[in-house]
């Protein structure tokens, strides 16, 4: 086996955005580890698929294991795995609560912990989170203080890592969603959802895809949160 071949971790690759992005990355030439709470094998042989509950403590560390047996190396991960709920904040529960940092905070760091540490050993590397416009602009019709807490701090720490390991190679950047049109949102919710961005439309899969392939190939960006809003982080 070579270990020349480029190698992506993309988590949440089942549906939406994840899946979409393993279609980018395989065209790009990398080779894909295809993560997810349910995900059938793939006919791809260059794509790994593996099952993980990435809210389990060491389930992010396993996935790592696991995607370097299997190709060798992790160029790149995207983080991509992640938890909405949107409820007024005297309404959450604990069992909400557990969910969304389960997701978004655990499993960022179990993988990404374990990815940065291969990417040290192979002199580089790259890792893109995905977050959401609603840590930089809230709005009163969308109640989401589990997202501000979760995903403000990975914006954060996408900063601090970019700096930490920059003289290493390891570039860590992140996008800022708006609303995109994924199976995530019943069709009859996105009038209403449109109608939340300056730009007057549901953001589409293919411009989040663009926005992630865009920092993946400008090695000069780094510690970037890229909005990709329809305008929302700008104001109204």
């Amino acid at each position: 086996m070579t270990t020349a071949q480029k190698v992506a971790i993309v988590t949440g690759a089942s549906q939406g955005i994840g899946a979409a992005l393993v279609t980018a990355y395989r065209k790009l030439g990398y080779r894909v580890v295809a993560v997810s709470r349910s995900i059938g094998e793939s006919d791809d042989p260059e794509v790994f698929a593996i099952q993980a509950d990435l809210s389990r403590p060491g389930s992010g560390g396993e996935v790592v294991e696991q995607a370097l047996a299997r190709f060798g190396r992790i160029d790149t991960l995207v983080n991509n795995a992640g938890i909405f709920v949107a409820k007024p904040f005297t309404e959450y529960t604990d069992e909400d609560y557990d969910a969304v940092t389960g997701i978004n905070l655990r499993g960022f760091f179990d993988v990404s912990r374990g990815a940065v540490a291969a990417m040290v050993e192979q002199g580089g590397g790259h890792v893109v989170t995905v977050s959401t416009t609603l840590v930089d602009h809230a709005l009163a019709q969308v109640p989401s203080a589990l997202a501000s807490l979760t995903k403000g701090g990975l914006n954060a720490v996408t900063k601090a890592l970019a700096i930490e390991y920059a003289a290493r190679d390891i570039r860590v950047n992140a996008v800022s969603l708006g609303i995109i049109r994924t199976p995530m949102h019943a069709p009859e919710t996105h009038e209403f959802l449109a109608g939340l961005h300056p730009i007057g439309r549901l953001g589409e899969i293919d411009e989040v895809v663009d926005a992630i392939l865009y920092l993946e190939n400008n090695r000069f960006v780094t510690g970037e949160i890229l909005h990709v809003d329809g305008g929302q982080s700008a104001g109204h």
